[in-house]
């Protein structure tokens, strides 16, 4: 069975495809990477 995740960059779309595969899943992960969140260090 072949299974869209959405949200594959973060903690918990991560951790679900890892769990997916090992239980023989085919997975297609999507995610959208972009600059929306600004990378600030102080």
């Amino acid at each position: 069975m072949k299974i869209l995740v959405t949200g594959t960059a973060g903690f918990i779309g991560f951790h679900l495809v890892k769990r997916l595969l090992h239980e023989g899943f085919n997975v297609v992960g999507l995610d959208n990477i972009n600059d929306y969140y600004a990378e600030t260090f102080t």
